[in-house]
């Protein structure tokens, strides 16, 4: 007797025994697609993933050209995204999108490599010293609720009119979210690895560089992707108080002069060069952890 109620990767057999003894069930296991050919299903399934990370903006950036054209939003406040398109590429092409561009890239990466370098060595110093630890981390919890944008005019007042005022404020706000990010890495550290170290006689050094980084470095680096974005974000809203030049001021100038089709130009780029720095950062993990799992990416052998 055969029972087809079975998945279709799978078939229960019961073969019946004449003289009413026991039964035996034999499970046969039929590997499925992704199974006989997994770097084909991975490519259909990443070609998926793209197609919807497409359609959807595409979809809702048609919604609002069809609302521009259609009358149904004010194109005066919410211009269509092809007079976006085209005012965006003639300022590039007459070069005035450029140099705001230009600044807010070098203000974020100057304010990013300061504070990610500073955050990784105190949270790596707290992480793994408890008495670090119990010295800093009242005073560094006590400053992380305090607004950021709160300690620009004490910035203004340190470094005066200039860059010095942006990467700072940059530079504040990434270091608490590598320092956070990397303190609760290290001290998450399975206390297996910590006494497998300990038998093989590891020092210090060899503590921290075969053991503590490889464990903990996959959640750091999480920290300083969330933190690549923290970082756009924080400059736009700088440049909007207290600069001349960059994205942010861009956006609020032209909005004061009611160009607010220029307004959305400096919108968009924001939104690229957070996105195009985020997909670095993200790239730059996967090559210094392997040995992390990922979220996208060619499948594990």
């Amino acid at each position: 007797m055969k029972s087809e109620s079975a998945p279709a990767s799978a078939r229960t057999a019961r073969p019946g025994d004449s003289g009413g003894g026991p039964t035996e069930t034999v499970l046969v296991r039929r590997p499925g697609p992704g199974e006989r050919d997994p770097v084909r299903a991975h490519r259909r399934r990443r070609g998926i993933e793209l197609a919807l990370a497409l359609a959807v903006p595409a979809a809702l950036i048609l919604l609002w050209q069809l609302a521009a054209d259609r009358h149904w939003i004010d194109s005066r406040i919410y211009p269509a995204p092809s007079t976006i398109a085209a005012d965006g590429w003639q300022r590039a092409a007459d070069g005035k999108l450029w140099p705001d561009v230009w600044a807010t890239l070098q203000r974020v990466v100057a304010g990013y490599a300061l504070g990610t370098a500073a955050g990784y060595l105190f949270g790596l110093l707290m992480g793994a010293l408890r008495m670090v630890r119990a010295a800093l981390e009242p005073l560094l919890d006590a400053l992380y609720v305090v607004p950021k944008l709160a300690l620009l005019p004490v910035f203004l007042n340190m470094f005066g009119l200039g860059e010095g005022p942006q990467i700072a404020l940059v530079a504040t706000t990434v270091f608490f979210f590598v320092w956070i990010s990397t303190m609760a890495a290290v001290m998450g550290v399975a206390e297996g690895y910590r006494e497998a170290g300990q038998v093989f006689g590891a020092g210090p050094w060899q503590m921290f560089r075969h053991v503590l980084l490889p464990a903990s470095l996959p959640q750091v680096l999480v920290g300083m992707r969330v933190a690549s974005g923290v970082a756009v974000l924080v400059i736009v809203a700088s440049e909007q108080i207290a600069a001349n030049d960059g994205l942010g001021h861009l956006i609020f100038d032209s909005r004061t002069l009611f160009q607010n089709d220029v307004m959305f130009v400096g919108i968009v780029c924001v939104a690229v060069l957070g996105v195009v720095f985020s997909e670095l950062v993200r790239f730059i993990g996967r090559r210094l952890t392997p040995w992390a799992p990922r979220d996208r990416g060619r499948p594990r052998p």
